[in-house]
């Protein structure tokens, strides 16, 4: 995340600052869940299965296309489908 807004041009100031707080929000939000998650087994389920399902969106949305149009090639689509593969089966041992 910093490297990005480093290159980009932004302060080194404004750049530990964004990180920071991203910090702390991940924190405040693992508290939360450790909460929450003591709740019940089905609220960890469902939570996981949810933000599993926000990441498989993040990656089919931006992340294929994007290494799609960088490589130009088919190894990274290989890649997406034998790491979504690993994925799949990884869970079932």
């Amino acid at each position: 995340m910093a490297v990005p807004m480093k290159n980009g041009g932004m302060a080194i100031g404004k750049v530990v600052f964004y990180v920071v707080l991203s910090g702390v929000t991940t924190g405040i939000g693992s508290f939360f869940g450790a909460m929450i998650g003591s709740i019940s087994e089905t609220v960890i389920a469902i939570s996981l299965s949810f933000a599993a399902g926000a990441m498989l969106y993040i990656v089919s949305g931006e992340l294929i296309p994007e290494s799609n149009k960088l490589y130009k090639g088919r190894m990274s689509a290989v890649g997406n489908m034998l790491g979504f593969m690993i994925g799949i089966f990884a869970t079932r041992i």
